[in-house]
């Protein structure tokens, strides 16, 4: 059952519909008989990456819907007793079970960032219930035992915040300063795009749900194999360790000037053995309010190829 929430938003109401875990809160674009599209958003951002994106394909056809990921917005747990984890094979069932819940057949993925691994993992894990896929960056699964190597030092400082989230001081300084935390990362993740107060100003309030600060921690702790996940999803942690490849068509981007991917992810292309493209875009880290005809471009050739 689907019903309408205070509305975050300029252009489209905010609607929620249950799942097993959550009330995942989403907005729409298009009508109830467009091709569907699911658009997954990451940290700091939300829903509002995407409006210009699902305008483009609202007018190729499509149904879009663009959810705010657990932690975010109005999207809530279900019952205070559940565990607030950000783990990957939580936020990938998350967009599988709100397709099913939606009655989706078969939707297009896309995301970045925290969506863009959610959106691999979905298409990983689950693809017969997904039609393609559109990830920034590359295949984005996370190989949690992998992370526990260290990178390069140049790239460990762009990591700041990972590094940071892992303590107790770092928990308490979320809390406290999550706006000033985030408008840090947008500006030093996209080192060109000038947004301005207002357009930061309208995703941070996504920032004031009240399991965001345990959703991001645990994300960032289990990524780096310091918490545990949820103990049913340790089954699907298991097959993604092993980095199963990617059947549904799929195309990739990167951004020339993102700061956390330097060098870009073309050495990915082999996790992909379906139809796959790769594009680099002349952005930083958030492609789809950057270059949204990029992104949508992305989503439209996949759709051509399911054609």
């Amino acid at each position: 059952m689907t019903r309408e929430v205070s509305n975050l938003r300029d252009e489209q109401p905010v609607k929620v519909i249950e799942t097993e875990s959550l009330l995942i809160a989403y907005v729409e674009y298009g009508k109830a008989k467009g091709w569907p599209v699911i658009l997954s958003h990451g940290f700091p951002y939300d829903a509002h990456a995407y409006d210009k994106v699902a305008s483009i394909l609202m007018q190729a056809g499509a149904r879009v819907i663009i959810p705010y990921t657990r932690g975010f917005g109005p999207t809530r747990f279900i019952s205070p007793d559940m565990m607030r984890n950000g783990q990957q094979a939580a936020r990938g069932l998350d967009i599988i079970q709100l397709s099913e819940a939606l009655g989706l057949d078969r939707p297009i993925l896309g995301g970045f960032d925290w969506g863009g691994n959610a959106s691999c993992v979905a298409a990983a894990l689950w693809p017969e219930k997904v039609g393609g896929l559109v990830s920034y960056a590359g295949y984005d699964v996370i190989d949690v035992g992998q992370q526990r190597n260290p990178s390069s030092p140049s790239l460990e400082r762009v990591y700041w915040y990972q590094h940071l989230f892992q303590s107790e001081r770092g928990r308490k300084c979320l809390a406290e300063n999550r706006y000033e935390i985030g408008r840090l990362l947008w500006n030093e993740w996209s080192p060109e795009w000038k947004f301005d107060e207002t357009t930061y100003a309208r995703t941070a309030a996504a920032f004031d749900n009240p399991d965001f600060v345990d959703v991001v921690i645990h994300c960032y702790r289990f990524m780096h194999g310091l918490e545990a996940g949820l103990p049913a999803l340790q089954p699907f942690e298991d097959l993604l360790a092993q980095k199963p490849r990617i059947t549904v068509p799929a195309v990739t981007i990167d951004g020339a000037d993102d700061p956390l991917k330097p060098g870009g992810t073309l050495d990915h292309s082999g996790q992909f053995i379906g139809n796959h493209e790769h594009v680099v875009a002349d952005t930083g880290h958030n492609v789809p309010q950057e270059a949204p005809w990029v992104f949508a471009d992305a989503i439209l050739k996949v759709r051509d190829w399911l054609n």
